[in-house]
């Protein structure tokens, strides 16, 4: 079970790392948001889940458990209003970007 654990675990660390690299690659901060979220909270619970399985006599399934949900309910929503939080103060989509769905959003909004 420890073999699995820290298979697990640095799979975790891989991810983590991969989202680092996504945050320096990516054009703007939009991207680098996501990248940066996405990567983070699957890799947390991924390097959580084999840390409980690394160290199973431990007895801290629940614990994990209570960092695994917190993990999930905080990393998307402050991801969520630093992003409308960036738009709001009028930072730039790359040049790349097609659409910015929040803008059209916004327009639709003054027009009701």
């Amino acid at each position: 079970m420890e073999l699995i654990g820290s298979i697990i675990t640095l799979l975790g660390s891989i991810i983590l790392f991969l989202g680092a690299l996504g945050i320096v690659r990516m054009p703007d901060v939009y991207n680098r948001m996501q990248a940066g979220t996405k990567a983070t909270t699957l890799g947390t619970i991924l390097f959580l889940i084999g840390i409980s399985l690394g160290h199973a006599e431990c007895g801290c399934f629940g614990k994990i458990a209570i960092l695994i949900i917190f993990v999930l309910a905080t990393n998307p929503v402050s991801s969520n209003a630093l992003a409308r939080a960036a738009h709001a103060t009028g930072i730039k989509l790359t040049d790349r970007s097609v659409k910015d769905d929040l803008e059209s959003d916004e327009e639709m909004g003054e027009a009701i």
